[in-house]
């Protein structure tokens, strides 16, 4: 299902039960809402925050002030969710960008090719993804909003068989809310584990794999007259020793979003001073070179909370039925890869098709939750193994096979220099459109061989030139 080109979401009317209760009103409460609707006669979003009438930070989302990247992926499955969606923020100033073309990226190996290609994504900020995704789901689909209120627990049957609602509490007053189904979307700090052991169920397992990445951005004004052939420009760390990184990101109001990372602990600062030294001590300066001059519309905000964290509820022996947990509430990630908001909107389609395939609602939730959790290991493990790349990570070492993984992917990089073929492979799997085998075929196995017969391994990015490449085509 990750990989199809074509998404069959559920056209029928809602057959499932009157009504759902989603818990969070981010993008994966958001993404859910809209498929619950192609199930239930009417669906809820109970949101702790209030919304802002136009696109702008809110408190909830600590992350809304850093980079939120949405891969081609992730676009493809909401403009099929939500039609017209990709025009709507284009018409808001979003940009368009070819991820080959148009973004300059310094990894291992110094710059990568750019060329044209069809790897496209919509570029803006976060507030303004989910306020256009709030607009549709107002107006086009039969779903209400509760703002400003919290979810106290959860209601169920007399034997605690079967979840039946929730008990929300709104300017200090509390009242039940009942359900045939109620989504936990609430994020990385899901009550969910702590609910269960008071129905008497077990709180699933984790793993948490932790760098200890933590990252500071700042936004500003592109300069007047400024012109360009990139939209997004990153300089990456260099494993085990330099970890350091970098990106500059275009979106609407001709604003740059920059956002410096360091792992191991290694913080960029919140202050002025100290944000723009870590961008020159990085290992190419050029994302210095860009802000150095540029206006300043923000303060610097910092955010340590990185950790890539699953929850197993796939391994539980019981759950009641009635509650499913779907987005970060699962499976939540290091920010830094960018696998976020395009997980959701895998996780939202697994939660329609299951819909779809179950009929009814008995045993439903371990079903839906061990198809959610296969949907999560791909991802999952691309971003697992990039951490456990730093010795400072905690929570599990690298096997030998994810060792050689890691290897492996270094010769595609290296090979994708010369071979921009190659690079666009890289690229496909990054955007979660194609299955990281394509980068195991015959023919690049081949040449990665050739190379390393070679004794091109060893190849350093400071033998290469370290302003931006030009378009080859």
């Amino acid at each position: 299902m990750i990989y199809s080109d074509k998404i069959n979401i559920s056209q029928q009317q809602p057959t499932k039960g009157n009504h759902a209760i989603v818990i969070g009103g981010s993008i994966a409460g958001l993404l859910a809402g809209r498929v619950l609707t192609n199930h239930f006669q009417q669906v809820t979003i109970v949101e702790r925050d209030r919304f802002p009438e136009h696109p702008q930070f809110r408190p909830g989302v600590a992350q809304s002030h850093h980079v939120h990247v949405l891969l081609s992926k992730g676009q493809q499955i909401l403009e099929q969710l939500f039609p017209g969606l990709v025009k709507d923020l284009e018409t808001a100033g979003s940009l368009k960008i070819d991820w080959a073309a148009e973004f300059p990226w310094y990894n291992l190996f110094g710059w990568q090719p750019r060329f044209r290609s069809d790897i496209k994504s919509c570029l803006c900020s976060r507030h303004l993804l989910e306020w256009s995704i709030r607009r549709q789901l107002t107006a086009d689909y039969s779903v209400q909003f509760l703002e400003g209120t919290q979810v106290k627990n959860l209601l169920s049957n007399v034997n605690n068989s079967k979840v039946t609602g929730v008990r929300i509490k709104s300017n200090s007053h509390e009242q039940d809310l009942t359900a045939d189904l109620v989504v936990d979307a609430s994020g990385r700090n899901s009550s969910l584990p702590k609910w269960l052991t008071a129905l008497g169920y077990q709180a699933p397992e984790e793993t948490v794999i932790n760098s200890f990445l933590g990252y500071s951005s700042r936004w500003y004004k592109c300069p007047e007259g400024f012109q360009t052939d990139w939209k997004v420009l990153a300089v990456a760390t260099k494993p085990p020793n330099d970890q350091r990184a970098g990106i500059i990101y275009s979106v609407e109001n001709n604003f740059w979003v920059t956002t410096l990372y360091g792992i191991n602990k290694d913080y960029p600062p919140t202050d002025e001073v100290g944000f723009l030294e870590f961008a020159r001590s990085l290992r190419n300066p050029i994302v210095y070179e860009f802000i150095k001059d540029a206006q300043p519309i923000s303060p610097v905000y910092g955010y340590r909370r990185t950790e890539n964290r699953l929850s197993h509820y796939e391994k539980l022996s019981r759950l009641p039925d009635g509650i499913v947990a779907i987005g970060d509430a699962v499976c939540c990630f290091n920010p830094v890869y960018g696998q976020g908001m395009t997980v959701a909107a895998l996780g939202a389609i697994a939660l329609d098709q299951c819909l779809q395939n179950h009929p009814s609602l008995n045993g439903f939730t371990k079903g839906f939750q061990k198809q959610l959790a296969q949907v999560n290991t791909t991802p999952w493990l691309m971003a697992t193994a990039e951490d456990l790349r730093w010795p400072g990570t905690e929570g599990g070492k690298p096997e030998w096979m994810t060792r050689l993984i890691q290897q492996y992917l270094d010769q595609v990089l290296l090979l994708s220099v010369e071979h921009p073929e190659v690079y666009q492979k890289y690229i496909l799997v990054m955007q979660l459109t194609q299955s990281p085998k394509i980068l195991f075929q015959p023919d690049i196995m081949a040449k990665i061989l050739g190379q390393i017969i070679k004794n091109n391994q060893q190849f350093e990015s400071t033998d290469r030139e370290q302003n931006i490449p030009k378009l080859l085509c």
